[in-house]
């Protein structure tokens, strides 16, 4: 079992020192500074000693570096001149952005070098436990550390998807634009559906997105319906007027997400050209009449 070190102690890294912790491996020491941070190491690693990261690095054979991604070089880069990484340590990171080449001075001194980023959302909490069984984890990492990071994922009950160095940013592009842009669309729904009289969006809002996730997931765009795929142009158009005036904000998303699957829509051969060229148009008018482009509202399909 890894004598495991955390730098940056945040709603990542004490999840995963903790998870680590339950299935028997020893988390001597993790740093943080903030307040938040402190919190949490408290709760999730009662009895773990909070260092400086030159003290936790030293102590580590496994060192977890789990801090913002714009810090994660400097970081490396400033305990390597500190003199504290070594040869045949290893040294991992959760970013989902980049791969092996932000820790090349770790490399340089002869540490072993892993990226392992699990793609789960975190709440920093015990909560987030449970969900690290079944996480996929994209895992970058020379052929001498991936029998370690496979054995590390499994501790915690994962999937090791294997992502080349050049993929990694493409690979946290699917995730970002997922889940991120996953949570704003919900957000405006609910918000427009409160303009709509709704008391409880999510309660109107539940059922119908885990359908529709489901389905998603399962039957990829074939699990596409609603008025885009129908070619009900009419109906966007009330969508769209109605929205101007109610929640005027959601108009570019609700353009950008509409205009993406009526292209889908007719690639796979379910909307007509003709069809789908007039809800493009409508939807252009929408947007540069939001954007103050054009001042005319759109003719409604007769």
């Amino acid at each position: 079992m890894a004598r495991i070190g955390v730098v940056g102690a945040g709603r990542v890294g004490a999840v995963l020192a903790a998870a680590f912790r339950a299935v028997g491996h020893e988390v001597v020491a993790v740093s943080g500074e903030s307040e938040a941070t402190r919190e949490r190491i408290a709760a999730l690693l009662p009895g773990v000693e909070v260092c400086k990261p030159t003290d936790v690095a030293r102590a580590a054979d496994l060192l977890l570096l789990t801090v913002p991604d714009d810090m994660l070089e400097n970081v490396v880069v400033s305990l390597v001149g500190s003199g504290v990484i070594r040869k045949g340590q290893y040294v991992a990171h959760t970013s989902g952005r980049h791969g092996l080449d932000v820790l090349r001075a770790a490399a340089e001194v002869g540490a072993h070098t892993i990226a392992m980023h699990p793609a789960m959302t975190f709440t920093g909490t015990a909560l987030d436990l449970p969900r690290l069984k079944g996480c996929v984890f994209g895992v970058t990492a020379e052929d001498v550390a991936r029998v370690e990071v496979q054995s590390l994922v499994d501790d915690l009950g994962g999937i090791a998807m294997f992502v080349a160095e050049d993929k990694r940013v493409l690979y946290h592009a699917g995730l970002a634009h997922g889940a991120n842009h996953l949570v704003t669309l919900v957000n405006q729904a609910m918000d427009i559906l409160v303009e709509a009289g709704a008391e409880s969006p999510a309660t109107v809002l539940k059922p119908l997105l885990e359908a529709a996730l489901d389905n998603a997931l399962t039957k990829g765009s074939e699990a596409l319906t609603g008025p885009i795929v129908r070619g009900d142009v009419r109906t966007v158009q009330a969508h769209l007027d109605d929205l101007a005036t109610s929640a005027p904000a959601s108009i570019p998303a609700y353009v950008a997400m509409a205009k993406a699957s009526a292209n889908k829509a007719m690639l796979d051969g379910r909307l007509l050209g003709i069809r789908g060229a007039r809800l493009i148009s409508i939807l252009d008018h929408a947007l540069a009449r939001y954007e103050g482009r054009v001042s005319t509202p759109e003719l409604n399909d007769r």
